[in-house]
């Protein structure tokens, strides 16, 4: 299951209802104490109650009313459910989803008591009409009483046929968005909640200003979360054990009420074992795990810098194993300030690493930062902006480029002085293609500029990109800088905009790429060496198939995930982990005619 959004309402500094729309990667950007930190703990309420609990005091200040309301979307709902003894269904067929097909579980929270519960109810378009609207509390007696009442011709065996039978007897179900209760712990529609609850995705919250002890810190989180995936991987082996637990359960049952009905016939005309097997965090309780250091000193008890090493370490790893193996259920993985007591080159290790885990199917990333040179290089359709109304004083998120700007200033975000030149692509995974390329290639000539790392270029993307590339297309172009742009030939408008800057007479250059774009440049030895997998690129699309969507294809088959990649997707992950696997002569090898090393070469002229 995806998590799609979430809303909020009278929780803390979100007295109003607040909906947010949460993608692959979601970033909250925002001043100190504006209500970044209140979303994630929303969300953990929501799927744990572990690390965060709700409190008498985290309803809003500004309301009487103390209810305290978390409503999360979710797609990519499961295929079937047995909401019902041995009778398969689905959620649609239950009228169990909103009119848009989306899973809504809302959670409220009375605050008046002093250890707030939860009720959990489903948000569904659901029939309203007489005799049908309560058929999901209805028992199986009750069911075929109802059937036999309307004299349908139906089996009476399998509720869910028994209810779609009376539903389709209906004509007019009176569709309505109604909340239902599913998990009252002594009603008969828990089984509903029972059965979609395992199917939510896995939250691991890291937060960052959490007490160093063993029991929960930067050190148990990854560890809890680590353990979290492994069972969820092994849910199939878990399920044949409770299985088995329940099969002899009833079986002692049944022996038990023989022997009974022995010694006196009158004591009991049944006896049914009620069986209750583990939830995933009870699973998850059994194991504990805990890192030592150098000379057995516990990772606890070293500095915060050292603590949160170990973060950039799990998400590195986390996304490189994440990349090699198929996930049956996904995980939300929640960090605060990730760049807490990092050196900026593990910072870019640490935004690396999110997104490549956000590019993996069944995995999303949120984070919240109020750091500009973190900030910098996120995508720009990640950004959520929080800030206050003028008036109101209430949080107002804004998301889309729209906002880079507040942004920038909100965060002090500036343009570098010391740029000369700028380098204007299409898009952010062209900027990590060529500045592999020129990493490569300068390794083999020392003559050629490494714009990797020359301070002196600036990268413009005019399809959108990241923060950082906002701000240098809006603030340097006031600079009158020359500009060398570098477009795929998969577009045939581009030759027209290349020849507008060639006619400009001021330095400037653009190009249009010989080959169909600028993942054909690739090898397919280094995308061998990233993924584990052979593919052949070819310079031109085959069949109506460019090598992004041959290779979106083949990551699917390889890892068993299924549907392809994105186009999108499958360049970014080209970009991120193929293009720095190639060298000079992998680029000789595709590029004989050296056209990328032309374009270096032309650049490195109008640097000074």
């Amino acid at each position: 299951m995806r998590l799609e959004a979430v809303s909020i309402t009278n929780f803390r500094c979100y007295d109003e209802e607040v909906r947010i729309e949460l993608g692959d990667l979601t970033t909250f950007v925002g001043r100190n104490d504006i209500g970044k930190s209140a979303i994630l703990e929303t969300l953990e309420i929501f799927f744990n109650g572990d690390l965060v609990s709700m409190e008498q005091g985290d309803a809003s200040v500004h309301n009487a009313d103390k209810t305290v309301s978390i409503t999360c979307e979710f797609s990519e709902l499961p295929s079937t459910l047995t909401l019902d003894a041995g009778a398969e269904t689905t959620l649609a067929d239950e009228y169990l989803l909103a009119q848009d097909g989306r899973l809504k579980i809302r959670k409220t929270f009375d605050c008046t008591s002093k250890k707030p519960s939860a009720e959990v109810l489903v948000i569904a378009n659901h029939p309203t009409a007489d005799d049908c609207a309560n058929l999901l509390e209805l028992k199986e007696k009750d069911l075929q009483k109802r059937v036999k009442d309307l004299g349908l011709d139906v089996a009476l065996k399998g509720n869910p046929g028994m209810r779609r039978a009376i539903w389709a007897a209906a004509g007019d179900l009176r569709l309505r968005e109604v909340a239902i209760p599913v998990g009252k712990p002594k009603e008969d529609v828990k089984r509903i909640w029972e059965q979609i609850e395992p199917h939510l995705p896995m939250f691991a919250l890291f937060q960052s200003d959490r007490s160093s002890r063993d029991s929960d810190d930067e050190v148990q989180s990854p560890m809890k979360a680590a353990v979290a995936a492994a069972i969820a991987e092994v849910q199939e082996d878990i399920a044949r054990i409770q299985a088995k637990v329940r099969e002899k359960a009833e079986e002692i049952a049944q022996n038990t009420h023989a022997a009974l009905a022995t010694i006196d016939p009158n004591l009991a005309s049944e006896l049914t074992p009620e069986f209750s097997p583990p939830t995933a965090a009870k699973w998850q309780g059994l194991f504990s795990l805990g890192l030592n250091t150098d000379d057995g000193i516990p990772l606890n008890k070293r500095g915060s810098g050292v603590r949160r090493l170990v973060l950039v370490s799990f998400f590195k790893a986390e996304a490189e194993r994440r990349l090699k193996t198929s996930a049956k259920r996904s995980i939300i993985y929640a960090i605060e300030e990730p760049e807490t007591a990092q050196h900026p080159n593990n910072q870019r290790i640490l935004i690396d690493s999110f997104k490549a885990l956000s590019d993996d199917p069944g995995c999303q990333v949120i984070l919240t930062t109020h750091s500009p040179g973190f900030a910098s290089s996120l995508p720009q359709d990640s950004i959520r902006y929080i800030s206050r109304h003028a008036e109101t004083r209430k949080p107002h998120i804004q998301s889309g480029v729209d906002v880079f700007g507040q942004v920038a200033e909100a965060l002090g975000v500036t343009p570098d002085s010391r740029v000369q030149v700028l380098v204007c692509v299409e898009g952010p995974t062209d900027v990590l293609a060529l500045k592999a390329l020129a990493s490569a290639l300068h390794q083999a000539d020392a003559t050629l500029p490494n714009i990797a790392a020359d301070e002196r270029v600036a990268f413009i993307v005019l399809g959108g990109g990241t923060l950082e590339h906002w701000v240098n297309q809006h603030y340097l172009r006031g600079l009158n800088k020359r500009e060398v742009h570098i477009y795929d030939r998969d577009v045939p408008g581009y030759a027209e905009s290349a020849r507008r800057v060639n006619e400009r007479q001021d330095g400037s250059w653009a190009v249009i790429t010989a080959k169909h774009e600028i993942e054909s440049y690739l090898h397919k030895d280094a995308i061998s060496m990233a993924f584990g997998f052979d593919i052949e690129v070819t310079d031109h699309p085959v069949e109506g198939k460019a090598t992004p969507k041959i290779f979106g294809e083949a990551f699917a088959a390889h890892t068993g995930h299924g549907k392809p990649l994105k186009d999108s997707n499958a360049k970014r992950k080209l970009a991120q982990q193929a293009f720095p696997c190639m060298t000079a002569e992998m680029l000789a090898e595709r590029d004989p005619d050296g056209e990328v090393r032309g374009w270096l070469r032309r650049l490195g002229e109008m640097l000074n």
